[in-house]
């Protein structure tokens, strides 16, 4: 796998992570495990989507960190201890990679796993698994590796914030469709997973994979909204746009998107500048396998504590 990813830019994006994934997708998920599930995550890179969907399935879980990154799993058990503390929750090592951390709700039990997601489903550990789980990971992936999970599985799967193609920059700028052009275009390149990735494809190219297997496929919109009171984020994200469409277009267009790039910056140094960015989240349940479990049903919608989803910038 030749992707990845920094541990502050993983940080930065959390809290928007947060707020964008679709919470009823989410609670579908959680009515259609059972009471003690255990859930791999694919790409969990500091371990974001366990602290925020762990306190929603609210029981007593195992958890499978799995990345290529060492050092992303590491700062992942770091931080999800430090987080379960500031809660006022109890942690303890029953083995040397094993954490757990005792909740009102149930014991998540937490382990890490180095892996190279590239290799697809042979070389994961999905034995056992209740649920695979991941965030930002399906549009990097070929359309062979979606096709060979969906074959591969007979769990549920859930994918969260994989892009849709939609984007936008505000306020509008002359050059705004040549950078998508260029971004768009870098979504789609080789990014390790043997093949051309999905980009804003991955969203139809799972429906269709798991369909074809005989599951149910659920998809929901998770946008980002980028407001300009956040100028750290709307930089980077405007930044991640800029290089991408360099590394993607020819170098004489090279003038243009530094011109962008510059206006966006200082846009957001000044508070000026906030974009949304279209993501979709998936649901795919195998045949059979309903979700509406009673906890949800009731009304019941825990929200996470604060400390495990943190607020940002805004």
């Amino acid at each position: 796998m030749s992707e990845g990813f920094e541990a502050e830019w993983l940080a930065l994006r959390e809290p928007f992570d947060a707020r964008a994934r679709n919470f009823g997708l989410a609670l579908a998920l959680a009515d259609a495990l059972p009471p003690r599930p255990h859930l791999v995550d694919l790409g969990a890179g500091t371990g974001a989507l366990l602290r925020w969907l762990a306190p929603l399935l609210a029981r007593s879980q195992r958890w499978t960190l799995v990345d290529a990154n060492a050092a992303l799993l590491e700062e992942a058990i770091t931080t999800i201890e430090e987080r379960a503390i500031l809660a006022g929750w109890t942690t303890t090592w029953p083995k040397k990679r094993t954490l757990l951390v005792h909740t009102p709700q149930g014991v998540w039990r937490v382990e890490a796993m180095l892996a190279d997601l590239a290799a697809g489903p042979r070389a994961l550990p999905l034995e056992g698994a209740d649920a695979v789980v991941s965030t930002a990971l399906c549009d990097l992936v070929s359309r062979p590796w979606v096709e060979a999970m969906a074959a591969a599985l007979r769990v549920p799967f859930y994918a969260a914030l994989n892009v849709d193609g939609r984007e936008r920059f505000f306020p509008p700028h002359p050059a705004d469709r040549l950078v998508a052009q260029g971004f768009r275009r870098d979504q789609r390149r080789d990014k390790g997973f043997g093949g051309g990735a999905l980009g804003p494809a991955a969203p139809a190219a799972m429906t269709q994979a798991f369909r074809v297997r005989g599951f149910t496929v659920r998809t929901a919109p998770s946008p980002w909204r980028i407001g300009a009171g956040t100028p750290t984020m709307a930089d980077a994200l405007a930044e991640g746009h800029a290089r991408a469409a360099m590394a993607a277009l020819p170098r004489s267009l090279a003038p243009r998107l530094r011109d962008w790039a510059a206006a966006r910056r200082a846009q957001a140094m000044r508070g000026r500048l906030s974009a949304w960015i279209g993501h979709a989240d998936l649901l795919a349940l195998p045949k059979g396998k309903r979700s509406g479990g009673p906890a949800h049903c009731l009304g019941q919608s825990p929200e996470p504590p604060s400390s495990f989803c943190p607020l940002g910038e805004e």
